[in-house]
């Protein structure tokens, strides 16, 4: 079975064919860096890094192209309403989102481009979109620049829209506009936004829209065309639509499949700030390991929405646990040979659910096997386990997790258990009256360096003096 993908633009799984056999070319539109991420922020990052992962186990030699949107209206609007420089907000968040990103061992890509540094790649596109009479310089002295949507018969195509029933676009002032459609390539710099915030341009001085960003930096990066472009599904509309009309405007054939995650959403609607119901990343790994996080977010296939819950994420947990819990039985294996079922999974468009129960039923019969006292069949399933652990960016072993941390939690573990039961044993003492010996077991630990809190029904508190 070859590998095959939902193609957003064709509504169809199709095979994926590259553009150069053995190399694949994979655009993500990453994140405007505006705030601290949320768990709904990066599982477009965790998806397309399972993407990422399989690609070059299937043999492509990938480049991986992941942008980082750091200069908008929300990063201006937040960085005035912090009082800090704007670019000094946004290399805060960046490093917030890199901190989220190595904590749920998403890889990194070949390369990060941000907007910045990409600003003489937009201004020469947006003059060659004018040249070919697609894109127009705003006539009320704004230094506003538009793409002519009515230009481009094609426009609507990705998301199946008429252009007559499509809204007016939002990203600047109307009054320049030939068409409430046509959206901004340029922004002319105000008087109320700090300087440091625009560029020169042929059109004075000003900022770049939304949508040229990723066109620019994908052409630069991947060439005219490519083979994958990714991202959210949000983003289809109207930030994808104006990436691919913009870019084969100017005659570059642009991204051959589309491909889409789904939101994470609480309470049926989509996890964002402006709802309020955002769950940053260091809040969650306050309550879970980031490889359980991880888990959760890829047991689930990338097209469908996910309501996320704590009790959902305790349930994933608990079944992560199981499978590290049948590799510690096992004892240190290698990373063996994928079964045959996994690897049709991730070969029917990436069917993570269909893979992570090829998983457990390895791990249901690695533990079978081992109350059997099967210890040499026990040690080939964990083999497979840990290779497809190891595509999906799970695998405990892998140094991306920290195998100190592992080994950490691990000694905490034996430890509260010795704890307890020697706890047990003064309690028992107590009750019977045996107050010397109560005496010494609290001593002993008191010697070592425990101390430790009595609580109702064995609760106990202990901590390290």
């Amino acid at each position: 079975m070859t590998l095959r993908l939902y193609d957003t633009a064709t509504r169809e799984v199709r095979d994926f064919v590259p553009l150069e056999e053995g190399r694949a070319g994979v655009y993500v539109c990453g994140l405007t860096v505006q705030s601290e991420p949320h768990v709904g922020h990066v599982r477009s990052g965790v998806n397309f890094d399972v993407l990422q992962r399989w690609l070059r186990h299937s043999g492509y030699d990938v480049t991986f192209i992941r942008n980082v949107t750091d200069i908008d209206d929300k990063i201006l609007g937040k960085a005035e309403a912090l009082g800090r420089p704007w670019y000094a907000h946004a290399a805060t968040m960046k490093r917030e989102l890199d901190a989220a990103y190595a904590a749920l061992n998403v890889a990194p890509p070949t390369y990060e481009p941000a907007a910045t540094g990409h600003v003489p790649e937009m201004v020469e596109l947006i003059e060659a979109l004018i040249e070919k009479g697609h894109a127009y310089a705003a006539e009320d002295g704004s230094g506003d620049v538009y793409f002519d949507v009515r230009s481009w018969p094609a426009y609507g195509e990705l998301t199946s829209q008429r252009i007559d029933d499509m809204e007016a676009a939002e990203d600047a002032d109307p009054r320049g506009k030939r068409d409430p459609r046509d959206f901004a390539l340029w922004k002319g710099r105000k008087e109320s936004e700090p300087s440091t915030a625009s560029w020169p341009s042929p059109w004075g001085r000003g900022r770049p829209g939304w949508h040229i960003e990723c066109s620019a930096m994908a052409g630069k990066y991947l060439g005219s065309a490519f083979d994958i472009h990714g991202g959210g599904v949000d983003l289809r509309f109207p930030h994808h639509e104006n990436e691919q009309a913009q870019s084969r405007a100017a005659g570059h054939p642009f991204a051959s499949y589309w491909m889409h995650n789904a939101w994470i959403t609480t309470a049926g609607e989509k996890m964002s700030k402006s709802l309020g119901n955002s769950l940053t990343i260091p809040s969650v790994l306050q309550r879970f390991r980031g490889i359980e996080l991880r888990f959760y977010l890829v047991a689930s296939h990338y097209r469908s929405h996910v309501e996320f819950s704590f009790e959902a994420l305790e349930e994933s947990a608990a079944g992560f646990r199981r499978v590290e819990g049948f590799l510690d039985r096992a004892g240190e294996v290698e990373p063996g040979a994928l079964p045959q079922g996994f690897v049709d999974a991730m070969d029917d468009d990436l069917g993570t659910p269909a893979a992570v129960a090829v998983l457990y039923d390895a791990v249901r019969e690695g533990n079978r096997l081992l109350q059997a006292g099967d210890a040499a069949g026990a040690r080939e399933r964990a083999g497979a386990v840990r290779a497809m652990l190891g595509v999906l960016g799970l695998d405990p072993a892998d140094p991306a997790w920290g195998a100190s941390s592992r080994a950490e939690d691990k000694a905490q573990a034996a430890l509260d258990m010795l704890i307890r039961a020697r706890m047990d044993e003064r309690r028992a003492a107590r009750e019977n009256r045996d107050f010397a010996l109560a005496d010494a077991i609290r001593d002993e630990l008191k010697n070592a360096g425990i101390s430790v809190q009595d609580g109702p029904d064995r609760d106990y508190q202990w901590s390290l003096d």
